[in-house]
């Protein structure tokens, strides 16, 4: 599975494959007040170049977009850069970089929510050979507190 070793190549591995998503989100990805959505997603993943590339392609039917993530290795920073795209903009999202330690992975980038600078921040945790946890937050304050606005829970397709 890839995180048992500090390679970095194989961290992604696991997520290659098929998975169906039970996904919460954030009406408001600002206020940690904000009501919940739920909706399914389905993701595909795959590994490329020898493991230091990686990528999974979302798709959300019941909310009409698909997304897609695109994960780099950089051997010399023993570092990954997680890039995120989806339908709705057909852009590059600013990535993510990090790493994983103790079965969790975190990843931090700068980016903006509707004109609002933000610190995001992804986590993989939970990892098994058949589920996973992802989570994304964002910080207004440079990372001193956090709002978790979107999780997703990985199930393996038999």
């Amino acid at each position: 599975m890839g995180l048992e070793n500090n390679t970095g190549r194989t961290d992604f591995d696991f997520l290659v494959g098929e998975w169906d998503v039970a996904n919460r989100r954030r009406a408001d990805f600002l206020d940690p007040r904000s009501p919940w959505e739920e909706f399914p997603g389905v993701t595909r993943g795959s590994r490329h170049f020898g493991g230091n590339a990686n990528v999974d392609e979302i798709d959300f039917p019941t909310e009409g977009f698909s997304g897609l993530t695109l994960r780099l290795y950089d051997p010399a920073r023993e570092e990954w850069s997680l890039y995120w795209s989806s339908t709705r903009t057909g852009t590059l999202f600013p990535p993510v970089a990090g790493r994983w330690a103790d079965r969790r992975g975190e990843f931090f980038g700068d980016d903006e929510y509707d004109g609002t600078p933000v610190r995001a921040r992804f986590v993989w945790s939970g990892v098994t050979a058949d589920s996973a946890r992802w989570e994304q937050a964002f910080s207004t304050d440079g990372g001193a507190t956090w709002v978790t606005n979107w999780t997703m829970e990985f199930t393996r397709r038999a």
